[in-house]
């Protein structure tokens, strides 16, 4: 049971600002807690999905849409924003490995980083924008979690890219177990096609291959492999994806 809290406040205290109790930490732990990635962000999305239904009976929806994302930005410090900012201007900036991973190191923010996050913020807040309030909901929670999920497809498959860095502690670490990832996909999987149809669910699970594809395949020929900036570069665009994705379904 000690090593669950212990690997359950690694998750939580990586993947949001919330102030817990403190632990031990080690590079073995934090690689057995990304398992518990996807519950951690199923919940983040459930918490964003009770505020957007909250909002919607008062505010127009989307201003609602603006103000959810903006706490979801809160809550998780924009970490992920961060990566993808960061992954757009390395890209974008050089074609060489080494320079480009020097790019996504500086925190100075440069004309592509600013743009990826542009368009993102853009698409999603128009997205829940249109949705069915249900829908919006059910794209939310989804949306964290898919995301989440991603990342550990991700760190699954590809090699980490730099000698150190903020996503080594999973380079010499043992792979972690699938059982909870597997049953949180499902869970997803699970709570679209009952509230949104089969098609709905088929849509998003395609989707959300292809772009897996395209990522993995993007950071393969580019850098060799992942980085965090990487990681939370897919989260964000997973997170994009499944509101575009449920909006085209309707």
């Amino acid at each position: 049971m000690s090593g669950t809290r212990t690997e359950l406040t690694l998750a939580i205290g990586f993947l949001t600002r919330l102030r817990l109790p403190p632990v031990d930490y080690s590079d073995a732990a934090m690689a057995r807690a990304t398992r518990w990635y996807p519950c951690v962000a199923i919940a983040i999305g459930t918490a964003l999905a009770l505020l957007f239904w909250g909002l919607s009976f008062v505010l127009p929806q989307a201003l609602v849409a603006l103000l959810t994302i903006a706490a979801g930005m809160l809550l998780t410090g924009a970490l992920h924003e961060d990566g993808l900012a960061d992954l757009a201007d390395g890209l974008g900036g050089s074609a060489d490995k080494d320079r480009a991973l020097e790019i996504m190191r500086d925190s100075r923010i440069g004309t592509y980083g600013v743009l990826a996050l542009i368009l993102t913020l853009a698409i999603k807040a128009t997205a829940l924008a249109m949705l069915p309030v249900p829908a919006a909901i059910v794209a939310l929670i989804a949306g964290h979690g898919l995301g989440r999920l991603s990342i550990l497809w991700l760190m699954d498959r590809l090699s980490y890219a730099r000698k150190t860095g903020a996503g080594d502690f999973m380079s010499d670490a043992p792979k972690p177990e699938k059982t909870i990832p597997i049953i949180c996909l499902a869970a997803i999987i699970a709570l679209i096609a009952t509230t949104l149809g089969p098609l709905s669910a088929t849509a998003v699970f395609l989707a959300l291959a292809l772009l897996l594809a395209l990522i993995s395949n993007r950071l393969n020929t580019r850098l060799q492999g992942y980085t965090g900036d990487a990681l939370g570069a897919s989260e964000q665009l997973t997170e994009t994806l499944i509101p575009l994705v449920l909006l085209a379904c309707l």
